[in-house]
């Protein structure tokens, strides 16, 4: 029976006291029995945790108490068993690595679609305004290989760094289409998102909640395969239920 609660949700919020949060977010996270990673920076928190519901949800309140967290909505899914070796607290340069310092989510987001309106714009092949729509995966190669949208461009990028050159070099192939970047919840695409604005593309969003919330607001149609995710369950299938189990490795959700 599935009974551990595991949970992904990020922020681009300024965080000048990650270091401080960093101890403080250790000992309530060990308090509370949770396992799994946080990663904090100057640009805002990412974490993947799982445990009981109540200690979860615990975890989750007593964070949304500071005013820079009180909006965190995490996307939810279940499995038999902690899919995490231990707990994890980091302050790290970004957390999602660019290597692109002008992009600041925190100053700004890119427009984003729902998960309801990209299932209907993928099944009618075209955006309100009747354009050509793209999905764009922002993920790491070995990522897509687990699964992706129907016809989705990949430029089999190794690691998130290599976005923004990849995105030059064929930036001339999304022009007067409209291109929605995804990723698994949503940290990585709107970093891409906010980079193809700056660069002059137009017509470009983000996937509101990645993936994670497209699988949990629809029924995962034009999604061929698994979400990779990066703890125990390997992957997740379109209802939220773990694919196929891989042995314990430490998470690794900055890549």
């Amino acid at each position: 029976m599935n009974q551990v609660l595991n949970i992904s949700c990020y922020k681009f919020v300024p965080l000048p006291d990650a270091a401080a949060l960093r101890d403080l977010l250790h000992e309530r996270a060990l308090a509370a029995a949770l396992k799994g990673t946080i990663l904090l920076a100057h640009e805002g928190i990412n974490m993947f945790l799982a445990g009981p519901a109540a200690a979860v949800h615990g975890f989750v309140d007593a964070l949304r108490t500071d005013p820079r967290f009180a909006d965190l909505a995490p996307k939810e899914s279940w499995s038999g068993t902690v899919p995490f070796r231990k707990m994890l607290v980091k302050v790290k340069r970004e957390i999602i690595r660019m290597d692109h310092p002008a992009i600041e989510p925190s100053e700004g987001r890119a427009p984003a679609v729902t998960p309801a309106t990209l299932h209907r714009w993928l099944a009618q092949g075209h955006d309100d305004a009747g354009r050509p729509v793209v999905t764009l995966d922002t993920r790491n190669a070995f990522e897509v290989d687990e699964g992706t949208f129907d016809n989705a461009i990949d430029w089999r990028i190794g690691k998130f760094t290599e976005f923004p050159p990849a995105l030059r070099a064929h930036q001339a192939e999304l022009a007067d289409k409209t291109v929605v970047s995804f990723c698994t919840g949503g940290i990585r695409c709107e970093k891409a998102a906010i980079l193809m604005r700056e660069e002059g593309l137009t017509h470009v969003y983000q996937l509101e909640g990645g993936i994670l919330k497209y699988f949990e607001e629809t029924d995962g149609a034009h999604y061929r395969g698994g979400c990779f995710v990066f703890d125990e369950r390997r992957t997740l299938a379109a209802d939220l239920s773990t694919g196929t189990p891989r042995a314990a490795t430490e998470n690794a959700i900055d890549k």
